[in-house]
């Protein structure tokens, strides 16, 4: 526990000195101008309390992921449970630079919700580390194969499953014309692989298998925006490798190509009161992208001749956020992750995914909201299983902005 906060400690102490220097007008480049260079540092606590009417594995127990709802009763005990959760919180910190040949833009923001091998616990998460000059990008932050305007006005913190919702290191080209919009990157690339039946050949040779990432991810992005919203379209191109880890030649060994395309449709209705958001995305090995299920390569063939595929994959989300007044609003909708498994995967293998969510918001202030949510998630497994998932989510959020004080 003092690892996490100590860290915790030097981020904040990194933010105040770089914020002082700015304030007291230290130099920080050259500049085309007088301009002063901008900085603010934002963020806000967040509390989640959550009553689950069923259950969902406990790393997982403060936000919705259907894929992290069992399917065999009583696998993580009795049903019900209450959950607190401050995982929501976040800091950031970005800063504009203006200088003779454009602006420099950065930006660090991390919140406080453990992933991976930090999987339920409060600690730092990184979500955005990068730097943009001109056309050119560098850094994490959203993949562009999504589009973050798709993700509605929820206050579960994972959101819809069957979008496509990756913050991955890249670098990026980006071409403006006039209200539209054309960007290119190469981004980090990961695998997740599943060994399926392999283990019932060798349980050795199953747990020897690992992905290899040997050349990036390319992506593409193109979107056409309007008064009304915009449309944009998505692309995106992988080598998913593998090998076998202690063996001659680390056979048996190989990659296959995944690739896929993603569609989104953010419409503003003229009573400005509705955003209605549409999305889908279909494709193969691309499941690292997504927000939750699925796998990119698996076992296929027969158990005599195994062979290795990048699993097809379908994703559709449909939200609406309303706004009553300027005092409440909401956000309805359902998604869903749908995976054609290859015939090795095991019974258990993750097949199919679905959230659907409804809330009421309100701000009673500034910088401060509270909300209610309802949500449900359902999982079910290659071999026929399903597991479900009902809960009632109740948040309090409140925010700050070093721009709120220069005022």
């Amino acid at each position: 526990m003092k690892q996490p906060l100590i860290r915790l400690a030097g981020l904040l102490l990194a933010f105040a000195f770089v914020g002082a220097l700015v304030i007291v007008g230290a130099p920080c480049g050259a500049r085309a101008d007088d301009a002063p260079a901008q900085f603010n540092v934002y963020g806000f606590a967040h509390l989640d309390y959550i009553q689950d009417f069923n259950r969902v594995n406990p790393d997982w127990a403060s936000t919705l992921r259907p894929s992290r709802i069992p399917t065999t009763d009583g696998l993580y005990g009795s049903d019900g449970q209450a959950v607190l959760s401050a995982r929501q919180s976040r800091l950031g910190a970005q800063a504009t630079l203006p200088t003779d040949n454009g602006s420099v833009f950065a930006k660090f923001e991390f919140d406080m919700f453990g992933v991976g091998a930090d999987e339920g616990l409060t600690t730092i998460r990184l979500r955005h580390a990068y730097g943009q000059w001109n056309a050119w990008l560098a850094g994490q932050t959203n993949t562009l194969f999504m589009d973050v305007d798709l993700f509605p006005n929820t206050i579960d913190y994972w959101g819809p499953a069957g979008m496509v919702f990756l913050r991955n290191p890249q670098i990026r080209y980006t071409k403006n014309m006039e209200d539209n919009s054309f960007a290119i990157a190469i981004e980090h690339p990961s695998g997740d692989i599943d060994v399926g039946q392999v283990r019932d050949i060798d349980p050795n040779l199953g747990s020897n298998i690992v992905a290899t990432s040997k050349v990036p991810d390319a992506t593409a992005q193109f979107r056409i925006n309007k008064p009304w919203g915009h449309v944009q379209v998505a692309g995106i191109a992988r080598r998913i490798g593998y090998e076998t880890l202690g063996t001659s030649g680390n056979s048996p060994h190989g990659s296959e190509f995944g690739g896929g395309g993603d569609f989104s449709l953010i419409f503003n209705t003229a009573s400005k009161k509705d955003k209605i958001m549409l999305g889908a995305v279909v494709g193969v090995g691309i499941a690292n992208y997504m927000n939750d299920g699925g796998t990119d390569l698996a076992p296929d063939g027969t158990v005599a001749a195994p062979t290795a595929k990048a699993v097809p994959l379908q994703g559709y989300t449909a939200y609406i956020d309303h706004t009553w007044n300027p005092k409440f609003s909401s956000s309805v909708g359902y998604s869903r992750t749908q995976v054609d498994n290859t015939t090795l995967q095991d019974s258990d293998a993750f097949k199919s995914g679905d959230y659907a969510s409804v809330n009421l918001i309100v701000y009673p202030t500034k910088n401060v909201f509270f909300g209610i949510e309802g949500l449900y998630g359902r999982r079910t497994d290659n071999g026929g299983a399903e597991g479900e998932d009902r809960r009632v989510q109740v948040s309090g959020h409140y925010s700050f902005s070093s721009l709120d004080f220069a005022k």
